[in-house]
């Protein structure tokens, strides 16, 4: 019988290690980064165009929408004061902002559909239209904010 000049086990061991290792590093570097850090999407989602009109039947299925699905985070005026916004370690979005509306819509339909902990992806749960609905309304958000008063 020929023997090998290392274990087995030992084989195995630095195969896994080679294999776990990057993934690993990968991981904490994902981890470490700031979960306050300001969200980008990617330059590709700026590309994106919304195909659904504004009008009043898609400002009223975006409203419907956020009721449903945003609103207890993010606030009736899309400020980020909703009830449940004292309950998240990170400060919630405010559509009211100037940073806000200076992001084009496919980089808003890019962040509802992927989602960042702790708000929910909602490329499962909402057609694309519906997520083309909800920019039409939460860009109503920030006009009505900005109106004088």
């Amino acid at each position: 019988m020929k023997k090998t000049s290392q274990p087995i086990h030992k084989v195995n061991l630095t195969k896994f290690l080679f294999a776990i290792v990057p993934l690993f590093l990968l991981s904490s570097t994902l981890y470490a980064q700031d979960p306050n850090a300001k969200w980008v999407a990617p330059p590709t989602a700026d590309k994106k165009i919304n195909p659904v009109a504004v009008n009043a039947q898609s400002i009223a299925a975006g409203k419907a929408l956020f009721t449903k699905s945003c609103e207890s985070c993010h606030g009736k005026k899309g400020k980020g004061d909703g009830p449940k916004s004292v309950d998240i370690d990170k400060k919630v979005g405010d559509y009211t902002t100037a940073d806000f509306a200076k992001q084009s819509d496919g980089a808003i339909f890019w962040k509802i559909t992927e989602g960042r902990k702790p708000m929910p992806s909602m490329k499962t749960e909402l057609t694309d239209e519906q997520r083309w609905q909800l920019v039409i309304y939460v860009r109503e958000l920030a006009k009505a904010a900005a109106k004088p008063k």
